[in-house]
């Protein structure tokens, strides 16, 4: 168990260090560099020369991702040329903001999405099961952004309950934060309650008709305890790593909804820097979301062991 354990913590950083090399050389093989995209029609002569000596980009690309991976395993994300900031200082406040939305989304949606999947199980191929199925079918066909703007058009334009567009600072206080993301919050939540709810409502499925809650009714047990005590946890086993999965493009997929609400969060700040060819901070957010991306990968598979005996015992024969 634990050499299984250990294995996927290495297969994790392997990944993680091949990302980073991705990362490094997709960034390199742009056109330009960072100092020619910061100086525009003024990138030439001394000046130029100056700037990539300044910033060390006049040494060898390899020489250059050594000292940035030394850098990394420090806590040293570099520094932005376009911004002339510690890109820790820049990423800080707008991935915080992208975590508690996120989050919010998260705990608002994985709940809500197993009680509906539980729920349509229950009563299969019936008008509950139909109106549920069909409204996370839908859900999950439009895209986010017909959703934030429908959802503004209606809360915020029409009824006028809501803020549509968020105007705020990257690093308000929480609270402030908290009051700006409900239609965020809704958009992110529609979309990952229709995913999850589906996997929940066929792996319940298929659980209700296994034998051992068969022999369950036949010994008389209640219904509600085969259900939430034997049924939901052994339906939920193989949810766990979509819900990883979607915790994961919370985190890092968020782009579409924090430009449809100006929200400022890392995936706006991710078009920004791009949009502002600032090749650090584009580099050092691609590798921040592979790394929550393969961390909550690598969580999602030891919670499948550690909870699926058999599961464990099959893939440490393997």
């Amino acid at each position: 168990m634990l050499q299984l354990i250990a294995r996927r913590f290495v297969f994790a950083l392997v990944t993680l260090w091949a990302v980073s090399v991705v990362v490094f050389t997709a960034v390199e093989l742009l056109p330009g560099d960072a100092c020619q995209a910061f100086l525009g029609q003024m990138a030439q002569g001394q000046r130029l020369d100056n700037c990539r000596s300044r910033y060390q980009l006049d040494q060898p690309a390899q020489v250059r991702y050594l000292k940035w991976a030394k850098g990394l395993l420090a806590g040293d994300l570099g520094q932005s040329i376009k911004r002339d900031k510690p890109l820790k200082e820049i990423i800080g406040p707008r991935f915080r903001n992208t975590v508690i939305l996120g989050l919010s989304a998260a705990l608002l949606g994985i709940p809500m999405a197993i009680l509906l999947g539980a729920i349509a199980a229950l009563y299969r191929d019936q008008r509950v099961d139909i109106w549920i199925s069909g409204i996370a079918i839908f859900c999950m066909t439009v895209p986010e952004f017909i959703t934030g703007t429908l959802l503004i058009s209606f809360f915020a334009v029409w009824l006028g309950w809501l803020p549509g567009i968020v105007i705020m600072r990257a690093d308000a206080p929480l609270l402030e934060v908290l009051s700006n993301i409900v239609l965020p919050v809704i958009t992110l939540t529609l979309v990952m309650v229709a995913h999850i709810m589906r996997m929940v409502r066929t792996s319940m499925i298929n659980v209700l008709a296994s034998e051992f809650v068969l022999m369950g009714n036949l010994k008389g047990l209640p219904r509600w305890q085969l259900v939430l005590r034997h049924a939901l946890p052994n339906a939920l086993l193989p949810a766990i790593n979509l819900i990883a999965l979607n915790i994961a493009w919370l985190m890092g997929g968020v782009l579409v909804v924090e430009v449809v609400f100006n929200y400022p969060g890392i995936g706006r700040l991710s078009v920004n820097a791009i949009s502002d060819r600032d090749f650090a901070l584009v580099q050092a957010i691609a590798l921040l979301m592979a790394s929550i991306y393969i961390g909550l990968n690598l969580i999602a598979d030891l919670i499948s062991l550690l909870l699926n005996p058999r599961l464990r015992n099959q893939q440490g024969a393997g």
